[in-house]
């Protein structure tokens, strides 16, 4: 893969920059910046300069803007603690079937997603910080943490792939059994379990 470093250079601040393609790939870039927040804005404005680009989503970056500035938000601030001597890392990936990939990634000691206050709760309404992890999900299609919560995993699917993540969920839903005789049927019809799923 043809890769070429963008070194972006603000106040002090280095961005560095490794982006390419190959195959199915449109875009496939790693960065890496210190942990302050004034690293983030240059950072974002050229990954999404390059998604762009791309084509990868059309009419659908903005979203994705916003979810990236919150979750290096939070790997800066949360994460690292603000240490300039830690990194944060991010990985992008534009495939032309599944749509853009990214994962944030710091140096921090990391969370247990159960313990995070829930935004919605009446007792958090007010609170200033706390709503990074739920604005995230709303923006994008899919999030979710690994390797301790140091990773932030996030999808933005195509249209294409949306539809098909649609049939495939429907196909792996439960069917009703056939009715072997319509003597036996209820006068009132059996209630839907609720481990039932609708609207995917």
């Amino acid at each position: 893969m043809n890769q070429t470093e963008t070194t972006i250079e603000p106040r002090d601040v280095r961005v560095q920059m490794d982006w390419g393609g190959i195959g199915d790939s449109l875009l496939d870039i790693e960065a890496r910046i210190p942990s302050e927040i004034e690293a983030i804005t240059p950072l974002v404005d050229e990954l999404m300069r390059l998604v762009g680009r791309s084509h990868c989503l059309p009419g659908n970056e903005h979203p994705v803007e916003l979810a990236l500035r919150e979750a290096l938000h939070n790997a800066v601030v949360h994460g690292n603690h603000l240490d300039p001597v830690k990194l944060v890392e991010v990985r992008c990936r534009c495939d032309r079937e599944k749509g853009l990939y990214i994962v944030v990634k710091d140096q921090g000691q990391g969370f247990d997603l159960k313990t995070v206050p829930h935004s919605l709760a009446a007792r958090n309404l007010q609170a200033v910080h706390g709503r990074g992890i739920l604005l995230m999900k709303y923006w994008m299609d899919e999030v979710w943490f690994e390797h301790g919560g140091t990773e932030v995993h996030m999808r933005m699917g195509t249209s294409k792939y949306k539809a098909n993540e649609i049939a495939r969920r429907e196909r792996s839903k439960p069917s009703l059994p056939e009715e072997q005789d319509c003597t036996s049927r209820s006068r009132y019809p059996e209630p839907i379990s609720s481990s039932w799923r609708t609207g995917d």
